[in-house]
């Protein structure tokens, strides 16, 4: 046994170093992805990560084979350990429009994020500007100025960046930026401007670090896209909806008027579909409602929920689930709406047509979400995101990012997934057995997949050894588990979440995990634990 140990704890001397995380061979940078975008080329992503210590970019390549999706390529590029593009406390907010990571690819920027550093207390809970990744190996940071008015807000999250939008034909990055207004780069020169919406003039204002900013009279502004037909600005902001048509400003709604706290904007389809958001605190709860312009359409509507048979729900099912949108992505007719549950697990995406949002299931019980019940995933894990990307030259693939099981990508418009982790090839007969992600925090929601792969059909235990080699607990004892080509692991039960036998988060170190079969083989496995609690 202890020729053993010091055997695999060689072997991770690598992980406990200060070079952690050494994500190089591996298909993402952490399967904690928080943020998934397209990158201007067909069959490639760019995945956004957040790991335990850094924050991280991958990009991928890949392919449509008979079995799923393939990954031919994968880089990863670490982020500073001082900024990331992920605040704190992201899942327990309950302000919609912090409650996602807006992310736009902006041609030669490339893939865009917004930028958040320490605070005093070492919190990401200052915003600082905006991530613009050119490559995987050019991640460049781009500061944002602060103007004086905003110092003292109880918040600096109130000008945070929380929407994009990119002018391709004038080559302009345009970002919702909150209290701050609306923020302009200009790509050509690298110049930097702000401007904020007047309520008194019914104009955008020049703004600078000295502008006298009054929340009375300046909105914040959540978000900001450009029509794709007229080009025209429209901004989503606390006091309605706006539409900016060169230095002219007006509004966008009458029925997203300035009574309306609209957090979140999105565009796209065929025919061109509007959708927004509007979320604001009523009765210390959050009222939410989902809207949708359709092209030929006067003004917004809110969004139906059908049932089953097709029947419009008298209930509102948006704001019943305290739902918030974490991104739309469009294909043809359909507009697929990922949404999270504010201030809970409860994540997935709706299937929006010109109809509305129609239950899948046919059993009565008028589920509207898609998720790990309709295969989305393979593991019960948040879905942080959605976009959708050229996947071949015809076809156009969705990919959503989750907190824990990588991502997965569809090449039918969500009929069948491929979910994409952290994999390396593995040896017959518990040649290999890989911990994924290696490093976790005990009872914390954080779980490491044990992979493993078998050659013909088996009954399997999994056991969990301090580093003393002393079982502190086990997780599967002869589960049955069949031959596979690439993996024999069932996601659903062969996973450590950090806690032993009783429940108790483990302390930090290293453990080793043992596997065996019914016919003599025997694999090991190495996972750190930060500690954490319950």
């Amino acid at each position: 046994m202890i020729s053993l140990s010091k055997k695999i704890l060689g072997a991770s001397l690598v992980l406990c170093g200060a070079s952690v995380p050494a994500f190089a061979a591996e298909t993402l940078f952490s399967n904690y992805t928080m943020n998934v975008n397209e990158t201007g080329k067909v069959g490639t992503l760019w995945v956004f990560s957040r790991g335990d210590i850094y924050s991280g970019v991958s990009l991928l390549s890949l392919s449509v084979e008979s079995t799923g999706i393939r990954v031919l390529d994968s880089k990863q590029e670490q982020l500073s350990d001082s900024v990331t593009a992920v605040k704190s406390s992201f899942f327990r907010d309950l302000q919609a429009e912090q409650r996602r990571i807006p992310s736009v690819y902006a041609g030669k920027l490339g893939y865009v994020l917004p930028m958040i550093g320490l605070d005093d207390d070492g919190a990401f809970l200052q915003p600082e500007g905006f991530f613009s990744v050119r490559g995987i190996d050019n991640v460049i940071e781009n500061r944002l100025d602060i103007p004086d008015a905003l110092e003292d807000l109880d918040t600096a999250m109130h000008y945070a960046v929380s929407g994009f939008a990119f002018d391709s034909t004038k080559k302009q990055l345009w970002m919702a930026r909150g209290a701050a207004g609306l923020g302009i780069y200009d790509v050509s020169s690298g110049k930097k401007g702000m401007y904020q919406l007047n309520l008194k003039t019914a104009k955008l204002d020049t703004a600078g670090l000295n502008y006298k900013w009054k929340s009375s009279v300046n909105p914040r502004i959540f978000d900001v896209k450009q029509h794709p037909r007229t080009g025209d600005l429209w901004l989503a902001t606390e006091k309605g909806l706006w539409k900016w048509t060169g230095n002219k400003l007006s509004k966008a709604s009458t029925v997203l008027d300035s009574s309306a706290r609209v957090t979140g904007l999105w565009m796209g389809g065929e025919p061109l579909t509007v959708i927004a958001e509007t979320s604001r605190m009523e009765k210390e709860s959050m009222k939410g409602a989902l809207w949708v312009l359709r092209e030929g359409a006067k003004d917004f509507a809110k969004v139906n929920f059908l049932d089953s048979a097709g029947k419009a729900q008298k209930k509102d099912i948006y704001d019943d689930g305290d739902y918030t949108v974490s991104g739309v992505a469009f294909i043809g007719k359909t507009a697929f709406v990922g949404v999270m549950a504010a201030g809970g697990s409860v994540t997935g995406y709706f299937k929006l047509d010109s109809a509305g949002v129609r239950a899948w299931d046919n059993d009565g019980n008028n589920q509207w979400l898609n998720g790990y019940e309709t295969g989305v995933t393979d593991r019960d894990e948040r879905i942080t995101s959605i976009c959708a990307f050229p996947l071949e030259k015809n076809v156009t693939g969705l990919a959503v990012s989750t907190y824990g099981n990588g991502i997965s990508v569809s090449a039918d418009s969500g009929k069948t997934w491929t979910p994409i982790l952290n994999r390396a090839s593995l040896g017959d007969d518990l040649g290999t057995v890989r911990m994924v992600p290696s490093v976790i925090t005990s009872g914390n929601g954080n779980q490491s997949l044990v992979s493993y792969k078998v050659s013909k059909n088996s009954k399997i235990t999994i056991d969990v050894f301090s580093y003393d080699m002393r079982k502190v607990r086990t997780i599967v004892k002869d589960a049955p588990r069949g031959a596979d080509a690439s993996r024999s692991t069932n996601p659903k039960e062969d996973f450590w979440d950090g806690l032993d036998k009783a429940g108790r988060p483990c302390t930090m170190g290293v453990y080793y995990v043992r596997v065996k079969d019914n016919h003599g083989h025997i694999g090991w496995g190495k996972v750190m634990t930060l500690g954490g609690h319950k």
